[in-house]
């Protein structure tokens, strides 16, 4: 099976090789090649996981042609041209991203979502409150503001086809609650763009129902590795 990846460079520091039609499947790299080489490892645990825990995988096929069809380098918005996005980079947009999303592809980038989220509860919710609350050297957030940039960093994605989503919503306080309020809404917002065509402009980079969709199944996954890494070496 001929799997597509699209290798964008230069994204804080490294290198990511994404599955462009498997959201939550990606391989980092310090640099392209890098990246590239490790995602092989990367699908095929992608595909061990979809096949374990999804009633009916979407996988069944083994063996796999990699295709590399785009690769981006990233750079900074010219914040002369636009000085709202001053220190932002702007972020790859792949010509799969034009293409709708099918209610099909809406659920299984949902159902790996939801995975990501058990995993992340699971890892935290017993966690003891100086731990969650403890500010680490070099780190900008504490674990607990970790969960809470999670939660507000799906609106911030809606927000990029919807301009006013992430100011117009009342969130809980309490940090499991506000995660399970924005998830919610990005659930109802994502299955609704479903078969839209929608693309959007934003802080100088292109954004779609499917490259949002990505790119959250993405964010989780690293920050669950980033807590861990903070838990392993405290």
């Amino acid at each position: 099976m001929r799997i597509e990846i699209g290798l964008e460079n230069g994204y804080e520091g490294k290198s990511i090789a994404w599955a462009l039609d498997y959201p939550g499947c990606f391989a980092y790299g310090s640099e392209g090649a890098a990246a590239i080489l490790a995602f092989p490892r990367a699908f095929i645990g992608y595909k061990e996981r979809v096949n374990a825990l999804a009633e009916k995988s979407w996988i069944d096929f083994d063996d796999i042609d990699i295709h590399l069809a785009e690769t981006f380098e990233c750079y900074p918005v010219d914040e002369k041209i636009l000085p709202s996005a001053a220190g932002r980079n702007v972020t790859a947009f792949w010509q799969v991203d034009w293409k709708p999303l099918s209610k099909t592809e809406i659920d299984q980038g949902l159902q790996v979502m939801s995975w990501s989220r058990r995993d992340l509860v699971e890892l935290t919710q017993n966690l003891p409150s100086d731990l969650m609350d403890r500010e680490f050297p070099g780190e900008k957030w504490s674990i607990r503001g970790i969960l809470d940039h999670l939660a507000s960093s799906e609106l911030w994605l809606l927000d990029r086809l919807n301009p006013g989503v992430s100011e117009s919503k009342t969130l809980p306080e309490e940090t499991f609650r506000r995660l399970e309020a924005t998830r919610n809404i990005f659930e109802r917002s994502i299955r609704n763009l479903a078969g839209s065509s929608q693309v959007n402009g934003k802080d100088g980079s292109f954004w779609s129902p499917r490259k949002i969709l990505r790119r959250a199944a993405w964010h989780e996954v690293d920050h669950i590795n980033h807590i861990l890494r903070l838990i392993n070496e405290n």
